[in-house]
């Protein structure tokens, strides 16, 4: 099967990457990455994988499958296109969204799929099979690859518990503009050390802002790293604000605190003031309450920590094309074409 990745951010890479480990493995496939050329200026897999950002390489490579986790793919590219999401925030309209450039969604868990199902009984031109998520694999392979480095930095420190602080890029859903001085308070005022983690997408002067407050403070640290889910693995608790590592932390079972989180329902601690943070640091660690709701989470959002989820969406995309063929393209209507052609280019058929 010819295989393409269709890499739009940054963030897609780790997701993305599973599934090229298992298509290889596997023998007989053929992949190809697509990486957007502005986006993604320094692809950090460039000298291990085959890549283009060029689109009419991309067609001309012939795709029989596109794996998709970002909102929208050119309608004229061949293959099947399967939308396999960037995370887990399904209290963000955009989640639900149908834009019509997909022709089946693998979604992460039930309460994904029970509600993708009544989207595709009312629009009737996708299929959605469950899956579960691709970066769950590599949680699985790299459940304990990182705990010698969490070692060494808490005995470096001389600290106890190892914080991991993830907001959102969106401006209006951040916490970055007002967590500063809560974050040094709690370094002062309790055992951690705190590992600060920004989206790729974060404004560069936030950016610049808390690149600097780890130099002014030694149990502060920040992390360049363009993945998260290595910081994941290594933290004790997790503070954020509406960002679906929320869900990714959780499924960890690990505790998370947010600072007003946008979600109707809250799995976690959420706070409404950030002086709140040093007591919810405390309640989190010892929240019976807490753990049966991260269960919950797990069952619901993303069971399958079995190491196999890349075998279930290539298995689903060859059952799609045994099914229906390879699609040509994506039949869609003017605005969406546009759409596609404006981000994406046009290329020569």
């Amino acid at each position: 099967m010819r295989i393409v990745l269709f890499c739009e951010n940054k963030y897609a890479v780790d997701i993305l990457q599973p599934i090229q480990v298992e298509a290889l493995a596997e023998g007989g496939n053929e992949v190809l990455w697509y990486v957007h050329r502005k986006k993604i200026p320094d692809f950090p897999l460039k000298n291990e994988t085959n890549w283009t950002n060029n689109m009419q390489e991309v067609y001309d490579f012939s795709p029989e499958a596109i794996f998709v986790p970002g909102n929208i793919v050119p309608y004229y590219l061949p293959g099947v296109k399967i939308q396999i999401f960037h995370g887990y925030a399904g209290e963000k309209k955009g989640h639900w969204v149908i834009r019509h450039y997909f022709d089946t969604y693998f979604t992460q868990g039930p309460f994904f799929t029970e509600g993708f199902r009544k989207l595709a009984a009312i629009h009737r031109d996708f299929e959605v099979l469950e899956t579960g998520w691709p970066r769950q694999d590599w949680v699985k392979a790299n459940l304990h690859t990182f705990d010698e480095e969490r070692k060494r930095l808490l005995e470096k420190s001389g600290r106890k518990h190892l914080v991991l602080y993830a907001p959102t890029f969106s401006p209006s859903l951040t916490s970055l503009p007002i967590m500063k001085d809560a974050l040094v308070e709690l370094t002062r005022k309790r055992d951690v050390l705190v590992v600060v983690k920004l989206h790729p997408l974060t404004r560069q002067e936030w950016v610049d802002e808390y690149r600097q407050l780890a130099g002014e403070h030694e149990y502060i640290l920040w992390m360049d790293d363009f993945s998260v889910a290595k910081y994941q693995l290594m933290a004790d608790v997790m503070i954020s604000d509406t960002s679906s590592t929320i869900y990714e932390f959780l499924l960890k079972d690990k505790p998370v605190i947010t600072y007003r989180a946008s979600a109707g329902k809250i799995y976690w601690k959420n706070i409404e003031d950030t002086d709140e943070l040093c007591t919810a640091f405390d309640e989190v660690l010892q929240d019976g309450e807490g753990t049966r709701l991260r269960q919950w989470v797990i069952d619901n959002y993303d069971p399958y920590l079995d190491g196999k989820v890349a075998h279930r969406m290539l298995e689903g995309a060859r059952d799609y094309i045994r099914r229906h063929g390879v699609p040509r393209k994506r039949q869609l209507n003017l605005w969406r074409k546009y759409t596609s052609i404006k981000t994406f280019g046009w290329i020569r058929k």
